[in-house]
Parts: C-alpha cells; structure tokens; sequence
C-alpha cells in the first residue's frame, strides 16, 4: 500500500513512467479484492455492489466541508468524532461513524467512505466509492447559501469530475460497469424543513414548499441517472418535528415534537415516492428507490426505552437542545454515556442510532436493485 502510494504521489517518478497504463488497473483491482472488508449483510443472488456514492447533507457528510471555514455546518473540531477511529473528529456529524460509513461496511466494501474532497485521497478510493455530501446542504438552492455548503447542483459538478478521474484510472468499459453497478445515496431534505422554511414561508405554504423541493428533487435524480447511475437509493426526510432543536424552538413548555415540520416532511415524502416511481417509467433500465427513514426513527425517538437508551429528547452534546455544528464545540461538555442517548447533538443522532437503522434498512430495500 505504502509503495503503490509513493507511486501515484508523483508522476514524474521513474516507477510511474515505467508501468503501463493496464498495469496500473491490475493493481488496482488487486488492491480493491484484497481490502474489502467482510460483508455482514448478505447480497440477493445476481446482485454486486462494487462501490458506493452518497449526496446530500450533514447526516452522510464525511468531511467536505473541513475547509469551508465561512460554513457554519461543520464538525471536524471535538467533541465531534469522540467515540470515531482515534477519536479524531474528521467532520462527521456525529460521536462516530455515520450512514455513509455503516453502508460500505455492512456491504464488505470497505470500513469508511471517504470524502472526495478529502486532500490526499488514493486512486484506490475512487474505484470503491466516495462521498459528495456536504452538510447544511438541501434540495433548495437557498439551503445552501444560508448554510455555506456544497449545494447538490456543485455536488453533481464534482461527481461529473470524479468520472474523467475513474476512466482514468480503470478505463473508459470498466467505468461505466462501476457506475451501473453501484449503490447511490441520497440524503437531503432535512436542512431545508428544519432551517430554510422559516425563512421561506412568508412566502410559501407547506404545499408549494414541497413542490419546489420536489422540483429540485427531479432535477437532481434526473441528472443523475443520465450521469449513469442505475441504482439510487433515495432517502425519506425524517421527523424533522422530533429533532432535539426543533423540539426546543417549537416544542411548547413540554417540548414536545414539533407538528408543523412533521407535517411539511410527510407531504414531502409522500410526493418524493411518486417522483421516483415517474422517473423509473422514464428511466426503465435505472432502479430509483424510496427509503422510509421517517417511521423507523420515529420509533426509536418515541420509543426510546424499548431499544435500550436512556434519553430521547435531548442530545449529548451540551445542553442537548440547540448545540449542533460550531455551537457544539471543545466548551461544551458532553454526556459520559453516550449509549444512553438516541441523539449525539440537537440534530444529528448517534452512531448507536445510525447503526440499529442502516442494517434493517439494507435488508429491506436491496432486493430492489436487482
């Protein structure tokens, strides 16, 4: 690993100038066989997931927005990443890993996806997947601006320069196999009902907000299946309304879950499984799937006690309520068990959350892709 390192490093080297182009790729191929990690899902017959790709916000962002120092979304400070390899906060919005991690370990693709932004990242990372995301992102295009982030249009820009870098390293043929292949996430939506709507709705109702999120939707997913993307696995918003800060700004006395963004999610959702259902129509040979992510954490928000934690309504970070990104930071203290939480900060959930959610969710859908 370390040579194969040295020699991507520097192209004028003498090594670099003495392998082929098809030797490089063999390389490469041996390297991605020999460090896959044991899979703990099992795939359905006929179904290979060679890589894996992910858009959208903070909840799957793995560190694209670490040097975008004017953003207000980020995390690659402490408390951030405490309970993460070393504990080295890396820009992951939680205690650990995150959906983007859990997703390629439990296919046996690798242990982490790193971001494409990341500075030194490896040829060999490219074959296997990267991350796009960028927290504080969204499907309306305000989203981004607010927060500083990538927004999904900048995301599919620099995954339309991660295919002229793929091709260049594995060839053209097998480029498009990987792209057909692989699993694309898309994760957004929550950025948008939680913060951006306020700012929105003097001018717009929850119905006419959802459309021109859906309107954005369907131009990203559009877009995205003409990239070559076959296989896209499309997130549900979740119950924004039961978000320890949503609770706290909304909540009432009780600070109870907070109805109005509850309601804006679910009419989201309800239209966003339609869209998906209309592009499969037009992109017969594309697998466009909708992912309910919204009961399933409900449940463990509501019901926290039945899955083992302690605390359902506030995060660790701080006072839990409204510390998340650069307000949950190195002043704040943290909770000393972390398990007993379903929340790590006022937004983001554990990585204990993130794992009771992504296995079951795996299982379910796959089958899908075929």
């Amino acid at each position: 690993m370390v040579h194969l390192t040295k020699l991507f490093s520097s192209s004028s080297s003498s090594s670099f100038q003495f392998l082929s182009s098809y030797m490089l790729r063999f390389i490469l191929l041996l390297l991605f066989v020999c460090c896959k990690t044991e899979g703990l899902l099992k795939l359905p017959p006929n179904v290979s997931v060679p890589a894996v790709f992910v858009f959208g916000d903070s909840v799957v962002d793995t560190g694209n927005n670490n040097n975008r120092t004017t953003s207000f979304a980020r995390s690659n400070f402490p408390p951030y990443g405490r309970d993460f390899q070393g504990g080295i906060p890396t820009g992951r919005f939680s205690n650990g890993k995150v959906p983007s991690d859990l997703i390629v370990e439990e296919l046996g693709i690798k242990e982490f996806l790193p971001p494409y932004l990341k500075p030194n990242l490896q040829p060999s990372d490219l074959v296997t997947g990267v991350c796009f995301a960028s927290g504080g992102s969204g499907y309306d295009p305000l989203t981004s601006v607010i927060e500083g982030s990538i927004p999904v249009s900048g995301q599919l820009d620099l995954f339309k320069e991660y295919i002229g870098k793929l091709k260049g390293v594995v060839g053209e043929e097998r480029a498009k196999f990987i792209l057909a292949n692989s699993l694309f996430i898309v994760v957004a939506g929550s950025s948008d009902i939680s913060n951006t709507y306020r700012t929105r709705s003097l001018l717009y109702d929850l119905p006419s907000y959802s459309d021109l999120l859906l309107n954005s939707a369907s131009k990203f997913l559009t877009e995205l299946n003409e990239l070559g993307a076959r296989r896209i696995a499309v997130f549900s918003a979740p119950p924004i309304g039961c978000l320890p800060f949503q609770r706290t700004v909304g909540g009432g006395i009780e600070k109870k879950c907070a109805q109005r963004p509850n309601n804006l999610a679910q009419l989201f959702n309800t239209k966003l499984s339609n869209l998906l259902h209309s592009l499969n129509r037009n992109f017969p040979n594309s697998r466009n799937v909708f992912i309910n992510i919204y009961d399933p954490l409900l449940d463990i928000i509501l019901n926290y006690q039945k899955y083992g934690y302690k605390v359902g309504d506030t995060g660790c970070c701080g006072t839990g309520r409204i510390e998340v990104a650069i307000l949950c930071n190195s002043l704040d203290s943290t909770c000393s068990n972390v398990h007993d939480y379903v929340f790590w900060d006022s937004f983001h959930p554990t990585e204990s959350v993130y794992k009771r959610l992504i296995a079951p969710i795996l299982q379910k859908y796959l089958y899908q892709f075929k």
